[in-house]
């Protein structure tokens, strides 16, 4: 049995009464028959927060993993945490409930614990994701608001098939938006963020209104710089008997915020569950890393940036 004080256990407060787990499973994967069949591996290795999106296009196939488990009685509904979000071009708020409850229809559930609007950025409403001119630029919609998409999601949260509403893909200025007119506050922000990214404004921006912050790109990316090759954390990995992944997991639930993994690999799956508590000696030592680098450029434009496009369209 885990013990008590067990990283994978751990779950974060939040400003509505309810709890994120601090550990959870990211859905964008391309391939839909890999989509189905890791989130299904990640619910029986342990994990029980999930991130999903209607712009990862395999929403159903994350609803087929979360039907079958939940059937099999291998986990129960209430001990899930499951998030999915609004795509850009949905932003109208009246396209905002239509657009929910096709998530909810796909994912074969009754409620989602959290809704995100994925991005800031309003595209053309209309059904086409990536809406562009004659030129091929994206063509953004200048008629609604932040605060007016905000105001659709307080209404869902009143509904009762939301629990909690979240930004994504946000800075501080964003955040500050909302928070000014916002009759319920974002429970969540989920962001780039890793030691070579640590958002520290950001998370000290989030902690006056209880908002929680939640790392995606954990482990950064397969791309220059590499942070998994860093020379701090590989040393720190090598002190503690664990993977740089695992270090850089454990660094950021020990921070405080949550944080999200991908893998179509069982085996990657599991070695991102089995974390443990870093000494404060090595928490200092990442800390101290002075790279800076963002991965993904979606926080400037609302498209996602490091995931090529021929292969998929998701964050």
């Amino acid at each position: 049995m885990p013990e008590l004080n067990d990283l994978r256990l751990k779950k974060i407060p939040m400003n509505n009464g309810k709890e994120i787990p601090a550990l959870g499973f990211g859905t964008l994967i391309p391939d839909l028959r890999d989509t189905l069949n890791a989130t299904r591996s990640a619910l029986e290795i342990g994990f029980r927060q999930f991130d999903c999106a209607e712009r990862y296009r395999n929403e159903i196939a994350v609803g087929e993993a979360f039907e079958g488990v939940l059937q099999k009685g291998i986990v129960r509904r209430e001990d899930l945490f499951i998030a999915t979000k609004l795509w850009n071009n949905h932003h109208r708020p009246e396209r905002v409930k239509p657009a929910f409850e096709a998530s909810l229809r796909a994912l074969r559930l009754d409620y989602v614990d959290l809704y995100l609007i994925h991005t800031p950025f309003a595209f053309r409403p209309g059904e086409d994701q990536e809406p562009k001119d004659e030129s091929g630029k994206i063509v953004y919609d200048n008629g609604v608001t932040l605060p007016d998409t905000w105001g659709a999601l307080e209404r869902l949260v009143d509904e009762g098939k939301c629990r909690a509403i979240g930004l994504s893909d946000i800075g501080i200025a964003h955040l500050a938006d909302v928070n000014r007119s916002a009759r319920i506050k974002p429970a969540v922000v989920q962001v780039e963020a890793h030691p070579y990214l640590p958002q520290q404004e950001l998370l000290d921006a989030c902690k006056p209104t209880g908002t929680v912050l939640l790392a995606f790109a954990a482990l950064g990316h397969s791309s220059e710089p590499r942070l998994l090759e860093d020379p701090v954390i590989k040393e720190v990995a090598a002190a503690t008997g664990k993977t740089v992944a695992q270090v850089c997991i454990a660094w950021g639930i020990q921070r405080g915020t949550a944080i999200l993994t991908t893998s179509k690999n069982p085996d990657h799956i599991r070695e991102s569950f089995d974390i443990s508590a870093l000494p404060e000696s090595a928490m200092k030592a990442i800390d101290g890393i002075t790279t800076r680098y963002r991965f993904n450029q979606v926080v400037e434009t609302g498209i996602p940036g490091f995931i090529p496009r021929e292969s998929a369209r998701g964050k």
